[in-house]
């Protein structure tokens, strides 16, 4: 019985040194290096040197009903976001492959990043509680590398719009 204790005692330490402190606003973004849809690999920090904004929506999986609609959302209001000096993303933990095909079977006009090893989504703390899939979060990220805010509450079929809107409210500058 004691030998027992010890093991989730054990157990229940490495779990919780392990975690990520949980990201919030004004928090620095964690930097990812991902490939693409179109095979193009972006990186956090070259984005912001750039003096981008980012927005990373993450989504669960490629192919399933909400993921489809949250994705054309993004193509079909996506005129919204690009009003923006913004770079937007969705990202998965799918493979580059399963995103590549879910882009193209979409049509669409920004990459997919993948994630497949859930290096990224570990630093985000977007993994549910399986560890098998990524949470549907977006994070805004300034120019300057810092988390302006973290979306939790996503509606699929409006994402986009939403995604704008609190674009402006944070203050990102629109293109002149």
């Amino acid at each position: 019985m004691r030998r027992t204790w010890c093991l989730i005692a054990m157990l229940a330490w490495m779990g919780s040194s392990l975690a990520a402190e949980e990201l919030k606003v004004g928090d620095p973004a964690p930097d990812f290096s991902l490939v693409g849809s179109d095979g193009k690999t972006y990186r956090l920090s070259e984005l912001n040197k750039q003096g981008k904004a980012v927005v990373l929506a993450w989504f669960p999986r490629a192919f399933t009903g909400g993921c489809t609609k949250e994705c054309q959302s993004f193509k079909n209001q996506g005129n919204l976001l690009r009003d923006y000096e913004v770079v937007y993303f969705t990202a998965s933990n799918d493979p580059v492959e399963k995103n590549k095909a879910f882009a193209e079977s979409l049509g669409l006009d920004y990459p997919i990043l993948s994630d497949p090893d859930n290096t990224v989504a570990k630093k985000y703390g977007v993994l549910n509680a399986a560890g098998t899939a990524a949470q549907r979060w977006t994070f805004f990220i300034g120019a300057d590398g810092k988390i302006l805010a973290i979306d939790k509450a996503v509606k699929t079929d409006t994402h986009a719009a939403d995604v704008a809107a609190r674009l402006g409210q944070l203050g990102v500058a629109k293109k002149k």
